[in-house]
């Protein structure tokens, strides 16, 4: 099951989006340095269909990205929950920050925009860093394309 901790209205998640972020708990990969430790733990309420509706009714209007920050610990919930959206939402695009190095087995890219893949080293810095492990993918029409240099100031 999905729990999320919080949300936030944010703008530089996913790059010329104005973005829901929504913050999965229990989250496995304990990255050492991670800017948000607290989701490790077994924290928050479940992140389910009308928990998503709950939210959407309330800030609907001001995104334009719906964006599921972890959830590595239920990958098949993050993908029903991306399905959900397309489905229901579909002016609305859909991330997933994901903190493993690839993508789970039978990923439905028609059901994501963007994903991000990599976990957070701390000797890599974030994405923000040129030197970054990490990587975030505009998904258009099954194909993906690195877009992590928008991230990065000329």
């Amino acid at each position: 099951m999905l729990k999320y901790a919080d949300y936030d209205i944010v703008f530089q998640e996913i790059p010329n989006e104005v973005t829901l972020a929504i913050n999965i708990s229990n989250c496995p990969n304990h990255c050492i340095g991670c800017h948000s430790p607290y989701l490790m733990n077994d924290v928050g309420e479940e992140l389910s269909e009308s928990a998503l509706e709950t939210l959407l009714e309330k800030y609907g209007r001001d995104i334009t990205c719906l964006c599921f920050m972890g959830g590595d610990g239920d990958p098949l919930g993050v993908m029903s929950l991306a399905h959900y959206m397309k489905e229901k939402h579909q002016s609305i695009k859909v991330g997933w920050y994901s903190g493993k190095n690839s993508l789970p087995e039978s990923f439905p890219l028609t059901d994501f925009d963007y994903v991000k893949i990599g976990p957070y080293r701390e000797d890599c810095g974030p994405l923000k860093s040129k030197t970054t492990n990490q990587r975030l993918y505009k998904i258009d029409k099954g194909n993906m394309e690195d877009i992590t240099y928008m991230f990065w100031k000329k």
